[in-house]
C-alpha cells in the first residue's frame, strides 16, 4: 500500500517557505492544484497554517529536495517509511470475494458435519458468514440444502489451515475426556502390583484322611449287606 503524505497542506506551506520548488512539484507531491500552491505562496489560501516540515516527518529527504531544485521536470517520490505499523485485524465476520461466496454454504456444511464442536460465531469468523445462514443449514432449513455439498473451506480458499486450527482448539478447550464404557485394559502400571490368586480347584484342596476311611467303609459295609440278602 502506498504511503501517504501526512498534512498535505502544512507540508505545501513548508516547502513553499523553505525551498526553490516550482509550484507545480509541490503541487504534484502535495496533492493540490497549482493555483492553490500559488495562493499558498501569495499568502491568499492557508492563511494561519503551520508548514510541516516532511523532514522531520521522514516523508522527503534533503537530497530529494536538491534534485528537484536543480531539475524543474522531477518530480518528488515519498520516502518509505522507516517504520511500518501492521495493519489492524477489523472486528467482525471476515471479507470474502464475490467470486467465493457462493461457495461459503458448501463451506458451512463442511464445518458443520466434520467440525460440530465449532460454535456459530467460530465459523462466521473462518469464512465471513452470518449466524442466520449458519443456522439455516444445520437446520436444513436453506433455501438451497438439497443441492449443497460439504466442501473444504481451506480449498476453497475462504479461510487458511492456520485459522481453522485456532478455532477448532480453541472450542476443544475445557471439554471432558470422553470413555468409552465396558471393560478395557488397565495399564501396566496399575496392574504390575496387584496381588492376583488363580481360583482354587477342587484337586488341590488338601484330602482329609478319616474321611476318606469313613466313606471306604462305609460303601464296604453296604456291599457285604448287599451279598448277604
Amino acid at each position: 500500500m502506498a504511503t501517504q503524505l501526512l498534512m498535505p497542506k502544512a507540508t505545501a506551506v513548508w516547502l513553499v517557505d523553505n525551498t526553490a520548488l516550482s509550484f507545480d512539484q509541490i503541487a504534484a507531491f502535495c496533492k493540490l492544484h497549482p493555483l492553490e500552491v500559488k495562493a499558498i505562496a501569495d499568502g491568499e489560501s492557508a492563511q494561519g497554517i503551520k508548514g510541516l516540515d516532511p523532514l522531520i516527518t521522514g516523508q522527503l529527504s534533503r537530497e530529494e529536495i536538491a534534485r528537484g531544485e536543480a531539475d524543474i521536470n522531477h518530480k518528488l517520490k515519498i520516502s518509505d517509511p522507516k517504520v511500518r505499523v501492521p495493519e489492524t485485524k477489523r472486528k467482525g465476520p471476515r471479507y470474502t470475494p464475490l467470486s467465493k461466496r457462493q461457495d461459503r454454504p458448501n463451506a458451512i456444511l463442511w464445518l458443520v458435519r466434520n467440525h460440530p464442536e465449532l460454535k456459530d460465531a467460530q465459523i462466521s469468523r473462518l469464512i465471513g458468514t452470518t449466524k442466520s445462514t449458519i443456522e439455516q443449514i444445520r437446520n436444513r432449513t436453506h433455501w438451497n440444502s438439497n443441492n449443497l455439498q460439504p466442501m473444504d473451506p481451506v480449498t476453497l480458499g475462504l479461510c487458511s489451515q492456520i485459522d481453522l486450527d485456532i478455532e477448532v482448539e480453541r472450542s476443544s478447550r475445557g471439554r471432558p475426556v470422553h470413555q468409552e464404557s465396558g471393560d478395557t485394559l488397565l495399564p501396566a502400571s496399575a496392574t504390575e502390583n496387584l496381588d492376583i490368586q488363580p481360583p482354587a480347584r477342587e484337586e488341590d484342596e488338601e484330602l482329609d484322611a478319616d474321611k476318606v476311611f469313613a466313606k471306604l467303609s462305609s460303601l464296604k459295609g453296604r456291599h457285604q449287606d448287599e451279598d448277604e440278602e
